[in-house]
């Protein structure tokens, strides 16, 4: 249970919340408890006045105060069902919001070599079936558990109320076991095939991504039917396996519904001869029986949900492990510099994993205002020592101090969001002149001048809505309107014809007066205005 320390932690840092959503399922629970044994009574009370008038005593009966009482329960059943699911609902979308935000900071804190480490279809799987496994904890597991652990506890008291001391403490013993049925038990007997089903799940669910990702490579190496029969192979083990799991959640379910079941006819043998005493009237006598069969709605989501604890346990184990990796220790970090310096690497060694060096002993100082130019062929290393002196990448040996910065990475990165949405991440209180005269920079503030949403138009997946070329001067757009003292470029101009390379870079000498730039590039033409230049070789 270790693994879900941290998300517990997260989760109930919304107390007022989560006691008010747990309030309105104890009324709703309560309300249908108290519809049935109500309903029960005056039933019963209702068949014996009505026996003794029949049999010429006397009798009366009120039906005005249990018939409100049943009115009572039946709307207050509805009306709190309504509310705890509105806002229980509202609740788990806050608490989806908190896993996600607080997951994403911890990624950010983890090296980028680590995050590459994962696939595509891995990462998908992360941040969609595992975290929907934690946002729904408190409604599936916590709330009902302890609702259920309540509503016993408040069974026993009635019991010991209406009855006696001895009924009190054996429908102790029934409803806890049954409650331990449903719950510890169940988690223990179901612990490792459910963790061992959500990593085969993990795993089929790559699979079949990449299966569609690599249909065409299938297709023409003739091996789509031989995958299609594996895959559907693993799915039916992945089933029988699932199946297994489902009938020891049922016993469970079923051994539970057994004791309470037995805990009612033993309440409601006992309570004969306590009306044979005369200590209990009749309604009384059927009233605690009929409430106990009321708890098998009590306790009916609690098998099957603690039967999938130990998949939520895996699901949090592979995040805490993914978001917990190697820290950034201090690479691209920012230090205290010398007067009038932007950034210093020292002895700077950078390599990819299992890699040899790209570079070794690698120094450079860059002063405060300064523009500096990197060009050199392909492959001779100018992203790798861009994400370098960004952070992006950690150093093999030495280190990087920098100013903050902000950084277009060679890959152009745009957001299924409208374009003002993309463009305030770089400065969230920029305002719409601001943005207009960043476009007009880039030469893009005609493109979406044109468009009858502006500064709101849709972008698109990965901004498929515009070309290659205009999704590039977006996304430099967002870098130059960066508060930052420093800006890193890597292939600025990407998809850019060299006619509107040639009037943005005129335009960016003035927009970039007084911040240090670091360029890099194939070629000198294809870099704004440089202080300097270094050039890289293999």
């Amino acid at each position: 249970m270790r693994e879900l320390a941290p998300w517990l932690r997260l989760i109930f840092q919304r107390p007022v919340r989560l006691t008010v959503g747990g309030g309105l399922i104890l009324i709703t629970l309560a309300s249908g408890i108290g519809l049935l044994a109500l309903s029960g009574w005056f039933i019963t009370e209702t068949a014996l006045v009505g026996l003794a008038l029949a049999a010429g005593a006397q009798a009366t009966i009120n039906l005005y105060t249990p018939g409100g009482g049943i009115r009572f329960f039946a709307l207050s059943r509805t009306i709190g069902r309504y509310a705890e699911r509105v806002y229980n609902h509202n609740t788990v979308l806050r608490l989806l919001t908190d896993i996600r935000v607080y997951l994403f900071r911890r990624l950010a804190t983890t090296t980028p070599v680590h995050r590459s480490g994962l696939s595509g279809a891995q990462w998908l799987s992360r941040l969609t079936r595992d975290v929907d496994t934690l946002d729904t904890l408190y409604l599936r597991l916590i709330a009902p558990t302890a609702l259920a652990a309540l509503v016993v506890l408040l069974m026993v008291v009635l019991a010991g109320v209406w009855f006696n001391g001895t009924v009190a403490l054996w429908l102790a013993v029934f409803l806890s076991s049954a409650l331990l049925l449903a719950t510890l038990a169940v988690f223990l007997r179901t612990r490792r095939i459910s963790s061992r089903q959500s990593e085969r799940e993990e795993r089929l669910r790559i699979a079949v991504i990449e299966h569609l990702e690599g249909f065409a490579e299938l297709t023409a190496a003739g091996r789509t039917g031989k995958h299609a029969a594996w895959l559907m192979r693993q799915a039916q083990q992945l089933s029988s396996e699932q199946a297994k799991a489902d009938r020891r959640v049922g016993w469970h379910l079923a051994s539970s519904h057994l004791l309470i079941n037995l805990a009612a006819v033993f309440t409601l043998w006992v309570g004969f001869s306590l009306f044979e005493a005369g200590l209990i009237s009749g309604p009384v006598l059927v009233l605690l029986p009929i409430a106990l069969l009321g708890l098998a709605e009590v306790y009916a989501a609690l098998p099957e949900a603690f039967g999938k604890l130990g998949a939520t346990e895996s699901s949090a184990e592979r995040l805490s492990r993914e978001s917990d990796a190697t820290k950034w220790d201090g690479t691209a970090a920012k230090t205290d510099l010398p007067a009038g310096t932007a950034l210093i690497a020292s002895d700077l060694s950078i390599r990819h994993i299992d890699s040899a060096p790209i570079f070794m002993h690698f120094n450079l100082t860059v002063s405060e205002g300064e523009h500096l130019g990197v060009v050199g062929h392909s492959g001779s290393g100018k992203s790798s020592l861009a994400n370098a002196l960004s952070g992006l990448m950690p150093a093999y040996h030495g280190s990087v101090s920098h100013v903050p910065l902000a950084y277009l990475t060679q890959t152009t990165v745009l957001f299924e969001d409208t374009l003002r949405a993309n463009l305030l991440l770089a400065h969230p209180q920029a305002s719409d002149a601001e943005l207009w005269q960043i476009l007009e920079l880039v030469e893009m503030a005609e493109r979406f001048g044109l468009e009858a949403d502006k500064l709101d138009t849709w972008l698109g997946s990965a901004g498929s809505r515009l070309s290659g070329g205009e999704a590039r001067r977006v996304g430099l757009a967002r870098v130059l309107l960066s508060p930052a003292p420093l800006i890193i470029l890597d292939e600025p101009f990407t998809g850019v014809d060299a006619a509107t390379r040639k009037r943005i870079c005129q335009r960016l000498e003035q927009w970039l007066e007084g911040k240090t730039v670091i360029a890099l590039a194939h070629g000198a033409d294809a870099l704004p205005g440089t202080d300097r230049m270094i050039h890289l070789t293999y």
